[in-house]
């Protein structure tokens, strides 16, 4: 398909990130003094405000922890924001060598649900994000995927038009969110995949 300017729009966990480190909520779980299966749903049912920057770190595991009546000392919630964070901090280092060479295709940029500290501290530990053509953090940009603001807010900012973007996501409602905004969607389940669906989607120079 025909785009007059290529944008490749990555989202990051699932993709060029790896998923939450396998264990992590179990961590977390014991720090709360909380069982793990009850842990993981206030974990995951009060996620989205703290995605979408509605809420700080600190309201976010206070609620967390409210929801589970058990008390919000300053002490734990840090422990918690700390260990949730660097659940979140491993990347795939292939993908983020294959974004990368891309750019001498097309622009590339990114798109994540991330809380903004949560954004900060990757930021500070990848600087190969710095390098991209635009970097939108659902905590900075108060939005996150699927709302269909967070697709909005690439496009007004790369001034480019919906047609010219392909997004990259593992999660299938995130991609038909995309493509309702006028953009191209691919569902990632692997780089070999990916690469194929790219080459295929990129302009003929």
């Amino acid at each position: 398909m025909y785009t007059r300017r290529p944008v490749v729009l990555f989202d990051l966990f699932g993709v060029i990130a790896c998923h939450q480190r396998p264990g992590a909520l179990d961590e977390m779980a014991a720090l709360s003094g909380a069982p793990t299966d009850a842990f993981t749903t206030a974990y995951w049912t009060l996620r989205q405000s703290y995605d979408a920057g509605r809420w700080t770190a600190p309201q976010y595991w206070t609620a967390v922890l409210g929801s589970l009546s058990l008390t919000a000392g300053s002490g734990t919630i840090e422990r918690l924001r700390l260990a949730d964070m660097d659940s979140w901090s491993r990347v795939d280092d292939r993908m983020v060598t294959y974004a990368r060479s891309l750019r001498e295709h097309a622009e590339v940029a990114l798109l994540s649900n991330i809380p903004a500290d949560h954004a900060d501290a990757f930021l500070n530990a990848q600087p190969w994000v710095r390098d991209l053509d635009h970097v939108a953090f659902s905590g900075k940009i108060k939005a996150a995927k699927p709302d269909p603001a967070a697709f909005r807010h690439c496009i007004a900012a790369m001034h480019a038009a919906p047609a010219d973007f392909l997004f990259v996501d593992d999660r299938a409602e995130n991609v038909r969110a995309a493509q309702a905004t006028g953009m191209n969607g691919h569902v990632f389940t692997g780089r070999e995949e990916l690469a194929a669906a790219v080459d295929t989607w990129l302009p003929t120079p």
